[in-house]
């Protein structure tokens, strides 16, 4: 079938990819652009997999002060060549990705990287909670299963859905980036700063404070 170009490039500003895969994707589907975007993303994902065993060692060291400074990330996102580092839609992903870490609050990058301790502390609140609401101790293993699985999407990075398009995981973002760039791209380590965080705030007396503010003795 004949595709217009201006099916294409809408399609290319969806998706990143190179105007030829944007052509090859709308006549595979029929110039569907939702299953071509699809489309994509499944070869996208073929690409990035290719790719994964190669070292990224350059890249950036990216940062996202939010919320009048009271909210501030650092992030180290991975690239195979200098050159890439100065791409400037690597440079957008390293942002959206600083900025996103700071408006969800991941704990870690990878769901192997979570302190099993954590984990195993909330298995038990959520058994707890299970047996608190009268569910059958026969089904609390696959109920638990479940909450858990949930909870380990919410606090690892790689598996929440991205702030800025809710319809794609953070990993999926990642993957298109790399099948769009032509290289591995690592998101390698970040650290999350929210002020006054772990500090023990002090507990005013209202009424003495109101008196002092008076000079009341």
């Amino acid at each position: 079938m004949s595709i217009d170009a201006s099916t294409v490039k809408e399609l290319r500003e969806k998706t990143g990819a190179g105007f030829m895969d944007c052509k090859k994707a709308l006549a595979e589907n029929d110039g569907n652009l939702d299953k071509a975007a699809e489309w994509l993303r499944t070869k996208g994902i073929s690409k990035a997999a290719k790719k994964a065993s190669r070292v990224a060692a350059e890249g950036l060291v990216t940062s996202y002060i939010h919320a009048g400074g009271k909210i501030g990330v650092l992030v180290e996102i991975n690239s195979e060549t200098d050159f890439v580092a100065r791409n400037e839609n690597f440079q957008n992903f390293c942002r959206d990705i600083a900025m996103h870490i700071a408006a969800s609050n991941p704990q870690c990058v990878h769901a192997e990287q979570l302190d099993p301790t954590s984990v195993e502390k909330e298995r038990e609140i959520l058994k707890a909670k299970a047996l608190e609401e009268g569910k059958k101790p026969e089904f609390l293993d696959k109920i638990i299963e479940g909450q858990i699985k949930k909870w380990m999407k919410d606090q690892v990075l790689l598996e929440q859905a991205f702030v800025k398009n809710p319809d794609v995981s953070i990993q999926q973002y990642l993957t298109e980036t790399i099948a769009s760039i032509g290289e591995n791209i690592v998101i390698r380590r970040f650290s999350r700063f929210e002020l006054g965080e772990g500090i023990e705030k002090k507990e005013d007396d209202f009424a003495a404070e109101v008196a002092a503010a008076s000079n009341v003795q």
